[in-house]
C-alpha cells in the first residue's frame, strides 16, 4: 500500500470516528470532509453505471445520505470507501430501474429520447476554441468507449469500473459485490473482451 492512500485510509478512520462519536456539529463537519473526499469517485461509479448524470447524481446524494443516517453500522471491518462504494452500486442499481421504467413510460419518439441521453455529454463538453483534428479524434475515441461500456450488462460493467477505472482490489469489488473473487475475475475478463469486440465493431462500422 502506497503512503498516500495509507494516510488517505488514515484520515477517513479518524473521519469516521469523529461521525460515530462527536457532537452534532462534530459529526457534520466530518462528514462534510467524508463527501469532499470521496464525492467525485462515487458520482464516476454511479455514471458509469447508470449513464446518465441527472440520475447519477440523485444516486451519489441518496448514497450519502443513506451513509450518513447508518454510520452507526459501521464497524470498519472493511474500508470506508469499500462500504461507500457498496452503498452508491446498490443505489445506482436501483436509479437503472427508474430509468428503465421513466423510458418505459415515455411517448416519445427515438429521435427524441436521443436528445435526453445527449445531457450525458456535459461531462466531457466539446471546447468552445477551434479543436484540432487529433483533439476531435480523441473524442470520438472516448465516446465509442462509453458507449461500449454502457452496452454490456450490469454485472460485467461493475465489475470493470471497480477494477480498470477505480483500481479497486479483486477482493474489495468481491466484498462490494457479494461475490468470490473467481467469479469477479471471470466477469472482468468477459467485460474486457466485449469492450474489445464492441470496439472492432466500432471501426469496421466507421
Amino acid at each position: 500500500m502506497s503512503a498516500l492512500r495509507w494516510n488517505e485510509e488514515s484520515e477517513d478512520v479518524e473521519l469516521v470516528s469523529a461521525c460515530q462519536s462527536g457532537d452534532s456539529e462534530s459529526r457534520e463537519r466530518a462528514f462534510e470532509c467524508l463527501v469532499r473526499r470521496h464525492q467525485k469517485p462515487m458520482l464516476n461509479l454511479a455514471y458509469r453505471v447508470v449513464g446518465d448524470y441527472d440520475e447519477a447524481c440523485e444516486v451519489v446524494q441518496d448514497a450519502f445520505l443513506a451513509a450518513y443516517k447508518n454510520m452507526g453500522t459501521f464497524r470498519g471491518e472493511a474500508r470506508f470507501s469499500t462500504w461507500l462504494t457498496t452503498i452508491t452500486l446498490n443505489h445506482a442499481r436501483n436509479g437503472l430501474v427508474r430509468i428503465k421504467a421513466r423510458r418505459s413510460h415515455e411517448a416519445y419518439s427515438l429521435d427524441a429520447a436521443l436528445k435526453t441521453d445527449e445531457g450525458d455529454l456535459r461531462q466531457d463538453p466539446p471546447s468552445q476554441s477551434p479543436s484540432a483534428l487529433d483533439q476531435m479524434e480523441e473524442a470520438g475515441v472516448r465516446q465509442k468507449i462509453k458507449s461500449c461500456i454502457d452496452a454490456l450488462p450490469r454485472d460485467f460493467r461493475e465489475v470493470l469500473v471497480l477494477r480498470d477505472l477505480q483500481e479497486h482490489s479483486y477482493q474489495e469489488i468481491g466484498v462490494m459485490l457479494q461475490v468470490r473473487e473467481g467469479t469477479v475475475k471471470s466477469r472482468l475478463f468477459r467485460a474486457r473482451e466485449g469492450i474489445k469486440d464492441c470496439l472492432k465493431r466500432a471501426r469496421g462500422a466507421s
